[in-house]
């Protein structure tokens, strides 16, 4: 053990050599200051409220391109900061290591020169930029949640209500689905919800971006399985429920998990609970169930045997306030999705436009031209968020045959499933035509934008000046890194986003998995999470957060291990689903638990391959040489 004052004991190890680890230090906190004034020209350009910001970046992305293991070491030896929570306040802390390494070895200090922030103000300055992109924080925790839309918020009104009450901080609304109508009433829905409620709630517009996806195939049979759950010897033990709803006006089911079937309404009026319905199901079985509920909203009625309903089916009560037996047609159900069996060594074609694609010989149609002209023999190719991989063996201009090597047993590939194509160098603007034309709307409802596909500077210049343009220039920008280039990038995209009043980062990691490796997503959202600290940008955590439970209404441990890690963003999203509302409650909960017991976490500073590839440009303006796509 050291003593206070650095010196060894004769039988202890070698003293560390304080001078020469002042002079590295010295070295390293001189090469911060230049690199500041090597980025003079971007951060010039960024909003006053982005300068310390953008300066602390600077800092940072110096000091990262240092392997300060062995210092950090040396200086933990010695009660000192290992520097390894320096993101907020980066030269302020190499600042503070040098005064005292000065006066432990009882040296005058060089003039060390002053540059905001220290720590504490860059905590303040990233609270102050999070509540600026995402509202006011909660009561309870800092850290806000996201919720994806579903296409029920829409005309469900109790369903919106119940996520603001549950603890939502901000609303995902997806422009790849529905359309402006369908937005303006679920943005409508959360502006009464918050009035009744009384908590503020922010929207989101997440742009839809170039759709990278597999294209339609056939569509299946209009059939519905009920089916109840059993043990292992067959007995049931928890009945299928089955939602009855007028056909037109459907409800949401009070039982998430039930079967929703529509039917004519002045039927269901003359239902009443403790009633029978008969039917025969596709295969030609009897089957009856027992209504348990009967309200203006609908009926729920109690299967304990497995059946097949169709378009069509004649269901019989029994009963009722009419008497006798009362007969309805089931209304029309969406066909079952098909979808392409694939194992490794299937020889899947994939075709230019969206063209319905055939089961066998498998084929199936991709939605970006411009992959076509880009892919090349012997390029990976993912689909469905990596769950199915193989290699491209052959090229033309209008399709490309893909060999399958990873495929999970029984693996289908269903339509508009993502694709990734790591290795292939698309050339596609980030905003289409579609993005352009829904600004206007979001401009005019949203308080934030999500950028889809951003991969370079140019990308983050030509969305300000189409929100601009579109008189949203006062919007918070949302930028999704979700291919390696824009992870690659990001100190530039940063800086980029700075010339905006309120920025953040998404880590997109379902894609971002993808484009990078699955070995190194945990790695990856490690960078993002401490280059976007030390530029005080609010981070959202998201992909799969709490997914099981959100489905299934039953989480694994696994998943939320991971929402506890949430923490160290500001701010977690969940997906959709029929128990969402169970996992806001859930996710609000570890949150406020783990909001008790950490803040960030202290980091080993190996070199950063993004901070040395980083060089700072003269001006951050689009290239003139870019054409931006027209919305005409």
């Amino acid at each position: 053990m050291l003593p206070i004052d650095g010196s060894a004991r004769p039988d202890g190890p070698e003293p560390p050599d304080h001078g020469l680890l002042i002079d590295r230090l010295a070295a390293i906190r001189d090469q911060m200051v230049a690199f500041e004034a090597a980025c003079a020209g971007p951060l010039a350009a960024v909003d006053p409220v982005w300068q310390a910001g953008g300066r602390n970046l600077a800092h940072y992305l110096a000091l990262r391109r240092h392997d300060l293991r062995p210092v950090q070491d040396t200086l933990a030896a010695l009660g000192l900061s290992s520097l390894g929570r320096s993101e907020g306040g980066t030269l302020a802390s190499v600042n503070a290591v040098l005064v005292a390494l000065y006066r432990l070895t009882g040296r005058d200090p060089v003039a060390i020169p002053a540059r905001p922030p220290s720590l504490a103000e860059g905590r303040r300055l990233l609270a102050e930029r999070t509540g600026a992109l995402l509202g006011p924080p909660p009561d309870g925790r800092s850290v806000r949640v996201m919720v994806t839309a579903p296409g029920e918020a829409a005309d469900d009104y109790p369903l919106v209500r119940e996520l603001v009450g549950a603890g939502m901080d901000c609303l995902r609304v997806n422009c790849a689905h529905d359309g402006p109508a369908a937005w303006g009433r679920m943005i409508t829905h959360l502006r009464r919800a918050e009035a009744e409620v009384g908590r503020p709630c922010r929207v989101l517009m997440d742009l839809a971006g170039p759709k990278l996806r597999t294209g339609p195939l056939p569509p299946g049979p209009r059939v519905v399985k009920v089916r109840p759950a059993r043990d292992e010897f067959g007995r049931v033990t928890d009945p299928a429920r089955v939602w009855l709803t007028p056909a037109a006006a459907p409800t949401r089911p009070p039982d998430p998990a039930a079967v929703v079937l529509p039917v004519p309404g002045e039927w269901l009026a003359r239902l009443e609970a403790g009633g029978n319905l008969a039917l025969r199901d596709a295969r030609g079985a009897k089957r009856v169930w027992v209504v348990e509920a009967v309200s203006a909203a609908g009926c729920l009625a109690r299967a304990d045997k497995t059946c097949y309903v169709t378009t069509g089916s004649v269901l019989a009560a029994t009963g009722g306030r009419a008497g006798g037996r009362q007969t309805a047609q089931v209304g029309d159900l969406p066909p079952r999705e098909t979808r392409i069996g694939v194992s490794p060594g299937t020889r899947l074609t994939v075709f230019r436009g969206d063209g319905v694609g055939r089961l066998s010989p498998p084929e199936i149609g991709c939605t970006l031209p411009e992959v076509f002209g880009a892919v090349t023999v012997g390029h990976p190719i993912w689909f469905d968020d990596g769950k199915i991989g193989g290699v491209v063996r052959e090229a033309a201009a209008d399709r490309f045959v893909v060999k399958v090597t990873h495929a999970p047993p029984g693996g289908r590939l269903g339509a508009g499933k993502g694709i990734n194509l790591p290795a292939t160098d698309l050339r596609v603007p980030a905003l289409t035509p579609k993005d352009i034309d829904d600004l206007r709307f979001v401009a005019a409802h949203a308080d934030l934008v999500g950028y889809s596909f951003v991969r370079s500077a140019d990308d983050v210049a030509l969305l300000q000046t189409r929100l601009a343009e579109a008189g949203g220039g006062r919007l918070g920008i949302v930028l999704k890194v979700e291919t390696e280039s824009a992870f690659r990038r990001l100190p530039e995209l940063l800086l980029a986003a700075m010339r905006s009043p309120a920025v953040g980062v998404m880590i997109a990691r379902g894609d971002l998995a993808v484009e990078c490796g699955f070995e190194r997503l945990a790695e990856v959202q490690e960078e993002i999470l401490w280059l976007c600290e030390a530029a005080h940008v609010p981070v959202v955590w998201a992909t799969q957060v709490l997914e099981n439970l959100a489905k299934t209404g039953q989480p694994s441990r696994a998943e939320i291990t991971d929402a506890a890690m949430g923490v160290r963003a500001e701010c977690v999203m969940l997906n959709k689903g029929p128990h969402v509302t169970a996992a806001v409650r859930v996710l609000d909960d570890v949150l406020r638990r783990m909001e008790a017991h950490t803040w960030k976490k202290r980091s080993m500073m190996r070199r950063l391959g993004v901070a040395a590839g980083f060089r700072p440009p003269s001006d951050l303006a689009p290239d003139p040489a870019r054409t931006a796509p027209s919305a005409a």
